[in-house]
């Protein structure tokens, strides 16, 4: 089939069904079956493992955010910037406000790339959506064909009211409300289904989670079936996922923009009223965050008694710049939940990670985000010049070690917070522990081996990163000040070569991991009761949520304190503490601009303007490595610097129709029950 933007192409149109021949195994591609395995729908439903074959199509349209076509953009708030490059990516169009590029623009998930056919649903929310929703339905409309047991009949019927829930749901996400389509449609029918607002639309993806999570186990390999590929269905859908995304679900349709756009609604495509005034943002709808709490309480209590499946990652290091994991580590490390090495291709996220699409393939990354993060000086991460780095608005969320913020916005500016202790002179000692090993800054040593490098490139494996530095460069460096390594590490370089084959570097952003649903739980509790209040269910009040996040990554070298007691005397105060430890905990994941959005934020000052960091050296060269042997004499983060001070880079001129994309225009000409989003 012909995988076009149009809605009711994709509803309506023919549909290959996979089975047959084809091995009941781990979340593999059943889009690359050759055309004697397509099989008619009485032989796709007619046992277990033909059906699980269908749906596991369904799991490889899961779009990889990070591997769309050769360089893709997934991070839309205020949190990263292309250099001049990458501006043609859809990252750098929202800025413009340019929405409407989604559609034309071959480097974002939201709408895909590829040639026609198969792979652009594969690497597209819009068309794998719509697509797999209607592969949900013809499964569910097709269960009585099955000959099997109640035990797989239920597997089956979880995995595809889940799936049909969450295509619904991550659409929704960004443009809003839709139709709930619960059936398929035949070629020669043309559903006119009302779109429904985006409360209305969340009740009914609820109404499937729930089902999902009533029908589906804990664990795969402790059911009959799920024995056939006993220790490879950690990708499968199960209970904790169904019920974490009907928590998300609910705390979604609770935030302020769904609140706002219920109380105005019109056919599901309302005016935004009132969006410029920032005073909504705490306007919360109270019982769909306690529905919210309810549902992560449970997740989390099971955790604290041990009987969750899912865990924290470890955050321990013997040397946090390159990685490096403690030996002593239980676990293994919070950089597993992002990227492997040298575990045979292994998929990332560890025990943290609750829901992720199929297994990317082996060296997926190499072309299309293992070269996308760091400096281009000289060659020094091979491939082109396009580079995502982050604002200097980012760098300041990453807090003290001390529990405090930076800043703290008050009559939409930033303002130096004077509890929090950060001194500009020396702006990179005592932060949170995840800045040093997520982000790359001035003096940091990049390059490790620096054997078969040109004179030219060895100059540059120590990062200078001040104003007029080498890797300042608009074109091959960073505008900001600082390079990412969350995802991606640093020994992605001609150097270290980590991107190469023998290294097995295998990468993958989760949909959804164990850290997100403390946050979830915290924002949504604190909202019913405040900070030290718990839901009906759960020991843990919503401070304690974002405290065992902080110890986790807390140490004797690296400290991090509590949530501190000026964010936990009013509601207020603590959702903006909550709002912030997302920003950091989250970075770069592609959340930012959901959350902004849902706040009632994304139009606001100081969330409209990107900037950078500009300062000088104080220091020599030589006080940060020494020159013969290039082996490090101090710390970076020690280091002095002068005249830090911010730097206008972007203004984003937003206004309320900007909260959502624009639907296809093509679609909302089908019939009148299907209008266009307010303002496109």
């Amino acid at each position: 089939m012909k995988y076009n933007n149009n809605i009711k192409s994709l509803l309506c149109g023919s549909l290959l069904l996979m089975a047959g021949s084809a091995s009941f195994t781990s979340c593999v591609d059943w889009l690359d079956k050759d055309p004697e395995t397509i099989v008619a729908e009485d032989e796709a439903f007619k046992n277990f493992r033909n059906f699980q074959g269908f749906i596991e199509e369904i799991y490889s349209t899961v779009p990889d955010k990070e591997k769309v076509n050769y360089c893709t953009a997934w991070n839309f708030g205020d949190d990263a910037v292309h250099n001049p490059e990458g501006y043609a990516h859809m990252d750098h169009q929202v800025d413009l406000g340019n929405y409407r590029n989604v559609w034309q623009n071959g480097q974002c998930w939201l709408n895909g790339s590829g040639t026609e056919g198969k792979w652009e649903a594969k690497f597209s929310l819009w068309k794998g959506g719509w697509y797999s929703i209607r592969k949900c339905n013809l499964g569910i409309q097709n269960i009585k064909s099955l000959v099997g047991t109640d035990e797989e009949r239920d597997l089956l019927l979880g995995q595809l009211y889940f799936f049909r829930a969450w295509w619904h749901f991550e659409m929704m996400c960004y443009w809003g409300g839709l139709p709930y389509v619960d059936m398929a449609f035949d070629a020669q029918e043309i559903p006119e289904l009302k779109r429904l607002s985006f409360q209305e639309c969340a009740e009914r993806c609820a109404e499937d989670f729930q089902k999902a999570a009533d029908l589906l186990p804990y664990d795969w390999d402790e059911t009959l079936a799920g024995m056939q590929t006993f220790s490879e269905n950690d990708l499968r859908i199960n209970k904790i996922m169904a019920l974490c995304y009907l928590g998300k679900c609910y705390l979604w349709a609770g935030s302020p923009l769904m609140k706002e756009f219920e109380k105005t609604k019109n056919g599901g495509a309302a005016q935004l009223l009132g969006a410029s005034s920032n005073g909504k943002t705490y306007d919360y709808d109270v019982e769909y965050c306690k529905k919210a709490a309810e549902v992560f309480g449970k997740v989390l209590e099971m955790g604290v008694k041990g009987q969750l499946r899912y865990q924290l990652a470890d955050f321990k290091y013997l040397n946090i710049y390159n990685h490096e994991p403690d030996p002593d580590s239980k676990n293994h490390s919070y950089s597993d939940i992002f990227y492997t090495h040298d575990q045979d291709w292994r998929m990332p996220g560890t025990t943290e990670a609750i829901f992720r699409g199929a297994y990317p393939g082996a060296n997926s990354a190499n072309w299309n985000c293992a070269k996308i993060f760091g400096p281009k000086v000289a060659g020094l991460v091979e491939h082109d010049n396009i580079i995502h780095h982050p604002t200097a608005n980012l760098i300041d969320q990453y807090g003290m070690a001390n529990g405090q913020p930076i800043y703290i916005v008050k009559n939409g500016v930033y303002e130096l917070n004077p509890e929090s202790g950060f001194d500009p002179t020396h702006p990179y000692k005592n932060r949170d522990p995840r800045f040093y090993h997520d982000i790359v800054f001035d003096g940091f040593r990049y390059v490790l081996q620096t054997d078969g490098l040109s004179a030219e490139q060895k100059k540059h494996d120590y990062c200078s990163l001040y104003t007029g530095g080498a890797m300042r460069a608009v074109d091959n460096g960073s505008s900001t000040g600082y390079f990412i390594q969350k995802l991606v590490p640093h020994q992605c370089n001609i150097g270290d070569k980590w991107y190469d084959w023998d290294y097995e570097f295998q990468a993958y952003i989760p949909y959804l991991r164990l850290a997100d649903v403390y946050l979830m739980y915290a924002e949504a509790q604190g909202v019913v009761g405040g900070p030290k209040s718990t839901s009906s269910n759960c020991s843990l009040t919503a401070v304690d949520a974002i405290n065992v996040l902080r110890d986790r990554v807390s140490s004797d070298q690296y400290p991090m304190e509590h949530v501190q007691p000026n964010f936990l005397d009013t509601k207020e105060h603590f959702i903006d503490e909550v709002r912030r430890e997302r920003a950091v905990e989250l970075a770069f994941e592609g959340f930012r601009w959901c959350d902004l959005q849902r706040w009632l934020l994304l139009t606001e000052p100081p969330y409209t303007m990107k900037y950078s960091h500009e300062f000088e050296r104080m220091e020599k060269d030589d006080w940060y490595f020494n020159s013969s042997s290039r082996e490090p004499n101090h710390d970076p983060k020690d280091a002095e610097v002068a005249n830090f001070r911010k730097k206008e880079l972007i203004t984003r001129h937003f206004d309320s129709k900007h909260y959502w994309f624009p639907l296809p225009d093509q679609d909302t000409y089908l019939y009148e029950g299907f209008p266009q989003n307010p303002g496109w």
